[in-house]
């Protein structure tokens, strides 16, 4: 792979501007003579010559834009497309094969890459499962978007971070306007008196509910922590992770987003087995044993739960204690009532699945009346499956979480390989703030779904393809000159 993949050399520099020039007089020339469209043009244009001349800021561009997107579904416009993202990265993931395909195909490194193999699996079960849905259109559309993430956020990502220092570029070129969403959203709450029924709305349109919100937060968290213990970081840029740190953290506070809340709690558990060096059979064996009490006491768990009365409040002790309320939480109720409705669809197509989707289409003649709550609806406009897992499960059949868990599996087999033999400590510590964000959302994704968006799924690609990125050309083999490429670039 060329490391100037992206790059130009300075008589392309001098034409790009020139043209740009040229483009921005022609359309003030057609304003003035009464073509108002003309307006639109320079935008359209410079994306085209930035998609030829500078790749990777037209990628930057799609990371930055993201937490400010609006999905125009939620407007009286109504059309499920989220502007400027969503068709930014479209063009970028048609750019970059033709690209790819022009060069010869992916570079070796990343093609035989463990995780890429996976991320092949994962796409080639979403594309056989889209040609048995159920409804064709629909898992057409869901399955394209899939194809545009991970191709723009980790294939395309992987050429880019060829140079270290673009990894925190890509990192902070989301966090500063995540950043800015949140100070929005806090003072919506703040004009609101900070009620629990505002904070649910509050960084709308950014972000359509509270869940989706925090959860980007929490995935943030552990990477803008473990940047404040990296070495060869001046001053200023110090205090300003330290503002960044303290503004996410009261941010995910006030968001009273409790699924987020046991998110950061496992990433917690999971820092400490860093810390104490637990050995890998130690957590497996503890993965394997709560699997089984869960299997075996199942009904008094079940039992115990439905004793919890506790409801959502601004009070943080009671909220944080109707997290286990099945009995009156209409949340939690409505959460057990759709993963029901995605194991009862599982049971009627285990192998295939319905499609890409398509639950929110199907999952409402599988809902029992005695598992409803007040908040149920037959079609799913308070979220669909409401599992990372289960939604998978009845859309694509057995091997849909299959695959996904196997990306998951495969990345923290990888970076576990990486941490061991990895000598630069800045490398270590990011890695394992990376692996602590992805954590975050493993849990998470066990009570909400979000891949399916691009606020989620940039983060989230991107964070697998900075540690494969890691794996690949910063292993055994890393020049100590690398570590002069902090946080301040």
């Amino acid at each position: 792979m060329k490391e100037n993949y992206f790059q130009l050399d300075k008589r392309k520099v001098v034409w790009f501007y020139i043209l740009t020039i040229l483009i921005a007089w022609l359309s003030a020339f057609g304003y003035i003579k009464g073509y108002n469209y003309a307006l639109g043009s320079p935008f359209l244009l410079i994306l085209i010559l930035a998609a030829i001349f500078r790749f990777d800021l037209l990628i930057y561009l799609a990371v930055l834009v993201t937490p400010f997107s609006i999905n125009l579904a939620k407007t009286g416009i109504g059309i499920g497309v989220s502007l400027p993202s969503e068709p930014l990265m479209f063009g970028i993931f048609l750019v970059f094969w033709i690209k790819i395909l022009a060069e010869g195909g992916l570079d070796k490194r990343i093609l035989q890459h463990p995780v890429t193999w996976m991320i092949f699996l994962h796409l080639g079960w979403y594309t056989i499962t889209t040609m048995t849905s159920s409804m064709p259109v629909v898992s057409i559309k869901s399955t394209l978007a899939r194809y545009c993430y991970v191709s723009v956020f980790y294939f395309s990502l992987l050429y880019l971070f060829i140079k270290k220092q673009n990894i925190h570029k890509f990192l902070w070129a989301y966090m500063l306007p995540l950043l800015g969403v949140c100070i929005i959203t806090m003072l919506n709450q703040a004009a609101a008196g900070f009620t629990e029924q505002n904070a649910h709305i509050a960084m709308v349109p950014y972000y359509n509910d509270h869940t989706a919100y925090a959860a980007v937060i929490a995935l943030f968290i552990p990477v803008i922590i473990a940047l404040l213990f990296q070495r060869n970081i001046n001053k200023t840029i110090r205090i300003l992770i330290y503002i960044v740190a303290a503004l996410l953290i009261t941010a995910i506070i006030l968001s009273y987003t409790r699924a987020a809340w046991v998110a950061l709690a496992g990433a917690l558990a999971c820092l400490f087995i860093y810390v104490l060096k637990i050995k890998n059979w130690v957590v497996y064996t503890g993965m394997v044993l709560l699997i089984l009490i869960y299997a075996l006491f199942n009904v008094q768990i079940t039992m115990y739960l439905e004793r919890n009365d506790k409801t959502s409040s601004t009070d943080f002790t009671k909220h944080v204690q109707s997290i286990g309320n099945i009995s009156t939480d209409d949340s939690n109720i409505e959460r057990l009532n759709r993963w029901s409705c995605a194991l009862r669809m599982f049971e009627e197509k285990p192998i295939l699945g319905y499609g890409p989707g398509t639950y929110m289409f199907q999952y409402g003649r599988y809902q029992k009346y005695s598992e409803r709550s007040g908040i149920s609806t037959n079609f799913a406009e308070g979220g669909g499956s409401h599992s990372e897992y289960l939604g998978p499960l009845a859309e694509q059949g057995i091997l849909g979480p299959v695959t996904f868990i196997l990306i998951i599996a495969v990345l923290l087999q990888r970076a576990s390989y990486f941490l061991r033999k990895c000598k630069n400590r800045n490398s270590r510590i990011l890695i394992k703030g990376l692996i602590l964000g992805l954590v975050t959302y493993i849990i998470h994704g066990g009570l909400n779904y979000f891949l399916d968006t691009e606020k989620l799924a940039v983060p989230f690609w991107g964070f697998i393809a900075c540690i494969v990125a890691f794996d690949i050309y910063y292993g055994e083999h890393e020049k100590q000159e690398l570590d002069k490429h902090s946080t301040t670039q």
